[in-house]
């Protein structure tokens, strides 16, 4: 990629990552601001941080910022998933 680009980090999946996009292609699926920064930097950009990610223009954050981060969906911490089964 060259030139201006403009990311798209899209809102938080039920598992809890975040999709991110740029120039119509999928760079990944970032679980905090360091995955946004990193993958922003892989697709060519310089300058974009895990302390700027949030503000950086060429950003675009849907559904919540760079501080959202929501748990992935599953069962309680240390509970065993239920069978739906009967």
């Amino acid at each position: 990629m060259s030139g201006l680009v403009q990311v798209v980090v899209y809102p938080p999946s039920p598992t809890g990552g975040r999709r991110v996009w740029a120039d119509g292609e999928i760079l990944g699926l970032a679980r905090s601001a360091r995955d946004v920064a990193e993958l922003v930097r892989r697709a060519g950009m310089a300058g974009v941080t895990e302390a700027n990610v949030g503000e950086a223009e060429a950003v675009e954050w849907r559904g919540g910022g760079a501080e959202v981060w929501p748990a992935p969906e599953g069962p309680p911490e240390g509970g065993a998933a239920h069978s739906r089964l009967p």
